[in-house]
């Protein structure tokens, strides 16, 4: 069994085909026993990933409201999900200070960091941002790029 914990970059590729949908599909589909966590503000940024491509006519509007029923579904029932609390705020800002990072990317870096302390679990941190597989290299955690 192994623990991955995807940002939004790496959600996304769960749900709509991209560069490193092929790597990461296989992940969840080849072995049930595999734990996947998100912060669970992502739905946010999901929403707004999947709303901006149906209004960029990458997708219709039927399959943006299918994936977004099956985002909602998944966070219910297979993602662990780690909410913004004190501790992942407070982790968040030592990352910034620590690294060039965007506000929202360091509380997904301080979110996996904080879920990896609570549950004595070492996760594999999933984006495809390289400043933040980076920064997550440097806090000692493993990183997959899925779409390198």
């Amino acid at each position: 069994m192994a623990f991955y914990f995807l940002d939004t970059s790496a959600l996304v590729k769960l749900y709509v085909q991209e560069p490193g949908t092929d790597r990461l599909l296989p992940l969840i589909s080849d072995r049930p026993d595999n734990r996947f966590a998100v912060l669970a503000a992502s739905v946010v940024e999901m929403r707004s990933a999947i709303r901006r491509r149906q209004r960029a006519g990458d997708i219709d509007t039927s399959l943006a409201t299918a994936i977004l029923e099956s985002v909602q579904s998944h966070m219910e029932t297979r993602f662990m999900r780690q909410t913004i609390n004190d501790s992942v705020i407070d982790t968040a800002l030592e990352m910034i200070d620590r690294y060039a990072l965007r506000a929202y990317d360091a509380i997904q870096l301080a979110g996996c960091l904080v879920l990896c302390a609570v549950t004595a679990e070492a996760f594999t941190f999933v984006c495809s941002d390289h400043r933040l597989l980076e920064a997550a290299r440097s806090e000692q955690l493993r990183t997959l790029d899925p779409a390198a």
